[in-house]
């Protein structure tokens, strides 16, 4: 007789991987450049904003949590001028000092799109939802302790080491309570369409398929057999 199949069960771990995953997708996305993260994680009694530039975004839902983002200056400069260089900036247009409101403004962006990339992945993999706050940039000489205002019955925290194409570094901390997300039947994850892939389609003059990603075009051995059929041969 067969033994049951364990159930699988998601846990913070998994919903830490899913942040760095997001992390790093959009940042090289973002910068075209390689964005790296550590493979140890650091487990830690409480978060924290470190010079030189620090993000904190709240979220909230099916769990609840408080994610941190500290840049070097030299981590926030690289990365600032590699996206808007990407989007056809001159370097020498952009700001030289990691103190300007327009790194602290892109910064904030960069966090925005990391946290919604995020909340998708969520969505798809936990089949549940949740809610981020505005993320908020500062510009830092010492160190702000920063904790979730809410009532954590058993809370966690981790810290995991990034590293830009320059070998800069900078670290994401997450907290959030210990939880666990047991898959009690399988389900299909529905493929998230990139908007940019979808435009270049439309302007190709592809098809689109059902999910609105671009259908393959017909072949031409498909056109010669209608036509055949067409003949009655």
């Amino acid at each position: 007789m067969s033994q049951p199949t364990a159930p699988i069960v998601h846990g913070t771990e998994d919903v830490l991987i899913a942040l760095c995953n997001s992390v790093s997708r959009v940042l090289q996305v973002a910068t075209q450049c390689p964005i790296q993260y550590s493979g140890m994680v650091q487990r830690i009694t409480k978060t924290s904003l470190k010079p030189d530039i620090g993000c904190f975004v709240l979220f909230d839902g099916a769990f609840s949590g408080l994610v941190v983002i500290n840049f070097t200056a030299a981590a926030a400069l690289e990365v600032y001028q590699n996206y808007l260089m990407n989007m056809g900036i001159p370097k020498e247009e952009l700001a030289t000092l990691h103190t300007s409101d327009e790194v602290g403004n892109v910064m904030g962006e960069l966090m925005n799109q990391i946290l919604g990339d995020f909340t998708n992945k969520v969505s798809q993999e936990l089949q549940t939802s949740i809610s981020q706050s505005q993320p908020k940039m500062l510009t830092l000489n010492k160190q702000v302790l920063i904790s979730v205002d809410t009532n954590l019955d058993r809370p966690q925290a981790r810290r995991v080491s990034f590293f830009t194409e320059k070998n800069n570094i900078f670290y994401m901390e997450l907290a959030m309570d210990k939880t666990e997300f047991i898959q009690l039947h399988d389900f299909t994850r529905h493929e998230v369409v990139d908007p940019d892939s979808l435009l270049r389609s439309v302007a190709n003059g592809e098809s689109l398929g059902s999910n609105g990603s671009a259908a393959p075009a017909p072949s031409s051995s498909d056109d010669h057999d209608d036509l055949l059929a067409s003949l009655g041969l």
